[in-house]
């Protein structure tokens, strides 16, 4: 038994219609995924690149100092307020984020040593170095959940934990 054109048609348009519903939700479910950090919480904001040995020579000025850093990104299109973030090394030396909201798909270096901040750029005013051959940054939100780590120093190389 053959279904009328009536019932091919309605069939063809409720198909359709599920169809486009269905890809519709698809990509918000892969959007929440691609914002997950690391321990599976909810965030765009990521540790990227890490500079700890200062090139050229360490003779602990201000300007060896500032050749090391730890990026922070945002991998989101969003901006985030980073006021109360935590970054933190091995050690516990730790540089929380006062006023700076980081625009979508943009990044800020934490440099060691003393310097102006801007939206790119901001200083821990330290006066020694802070992140050693082997070491951990470890990122944390205005609430103390830890949104993202970087580990290095094994054989030489990075391990990032989320990538």
């Amino acid at each position: 038994m053959s279904a009328s054109p009536a019932t091919r048609r309605f069939l063809a348009v409720a198909l359709a219609a599920g169809a486009l519903v269905g890809a519709a939700a698809i990509p918000a479910a892969a959007h929440d995924d691609d914002r997950r950090g690391h321990h599976g919480r909810h965030s765009s904001i990521v540790i990227g690149d890490v500079q700890y040995d200062s090139r050229g020579r360490d003779d602990r000025s201000n300007r060896a100092l500032n050749r090391e850093w730890v990026e922070v990104k945002n991998t989101g299109r969003d901006s985030v307020n980073l006021r109360g973030f935590t970054l933190t090394d091995r050690d516990g030396n730790r540089y929380r984020f006062n006023h700076l909201r980081l625009d979508g798909r943009s990044s800020v270096k934490v440099h060691t040593g003393q310097g102006r901040d801007s939206r790119h750029d901001v200083y821990q005013d330290r006066r020694r170095q802070i992140w050693d051959e082997r070491d951990t940054a470890t990122l944390r939100d205005n609430r103390g959940n830890v949104i993202d780590t970087e580990s290095w120093g094994r054989r030489g190389h990075h391990d990032n934990d989320h990538r």
